[in-house]
């Protein structure tokens, strides 16, 4: 007779990582559209207030970043009402000459889509989802603490910041895979609320703009840099979404 075999072990598996509860593909790409079209519209600024402040962070946060990395000092950074804001750097040497200050002007239109894609892909783990949260909620209030100088960042942005906070703690899973999804659409899509900004080579009071500084240093006209920057986001978005939803 046949012995069995003593080498016979029950086959385990390894448990994958929990899933966010994700809001549906379509809802998220109907989401985009909207808040594209409000943001053209009389009085879209005022429902879509809360994420326009928080992109306007993200693209000043992208300029001072930028320029520590590339050896300078982030002074401050100022946030005003009406969703302008402005970041202060100084001693940018580098031997790669004009491509540095071009591509400190760059990181800030681009902040907040490459944010906004951060976010969306870290929806797809729960546990990411939770610590994305609590890193952007905590990263806005330290932010607040060693970089906002205006009255109105240094009310608004901890106040985003404790509300981050709050849900990355408390709200259920469902609820932090909304927000952190919806909250990278809504980076994602800021771009396409300043459209004037990229195709116009004025900040107003604030000087020249981002895409007005990088034909000073790359030579190609702003509107070529406005056009390429509202096309990589667009890409990005979409490619975010496309990883985030992939078929394991």
């Amino acid at each position: 007779m046949r012995q069995p075999s003593k080498n016979f072990e029950p086959l385990l598996t390894k448990e994958a990582p929990p899933v966010v509860e994700r809001m549906g593909l379509t809802w998220l790409v109907a989401a985009a559209i909207a808040t594209a079209l409000l943001w053209q519209v009389p009085g879209g600024d005022y429902i879509l207030y809360p994420f326009t402040i928080l992109a306007t962070w993200f693209h000043e946060m992208g300029h001072g970043l930028m320029a520590l990395l590339l050896g300078g000092q982030f002074q401050k950074l100022q946030i005003f009402s009406n969703g302008s804001g402005v970041a202060t750097y100084y001693g940018i040497q580098s031997s790669l000459g004009p491509i540095v200050p071009a591509i400190i002007a760059a990181a800030g239109p681009m902040g907040p889509p490459l944010a906004g894609a951060a976010l969306i892909l870290a929806s797809r783990s729960f546990t990411t989802a939770t610590l994305c949260l609590k890193i952007l909620g905590s990263f806005l209030l330290l932010s607040t603490l060693i970089w906002v100088r205006s009255w109105f960042g240094l009310v608004a942005i901890p106040l985003l910041g404790l509300i981050i906070l709050g849900i990355a703690l408390r709200a259920p899973r469902w609820t932090q895979g909304f927000v952190i999804q919806f909250l990278g659409v809504q980076a994602c899509v800021s771009t396409y609320h300043q459209l004037d900004y990229l195709f116009s080579s004025s900040a107003g009071p604030l000087g020249i703009s981002d895409t007005a500084q990088m034909q000073r240093y790359l030579l190609l006209p702003y509107w070529f840099w406005g056009g390429l920057m509202a096309i990589a986001s667009l890409v990005i978005l979409i490619q975010s979404l496309r990883v985030a939803y992939r078929s394991e």
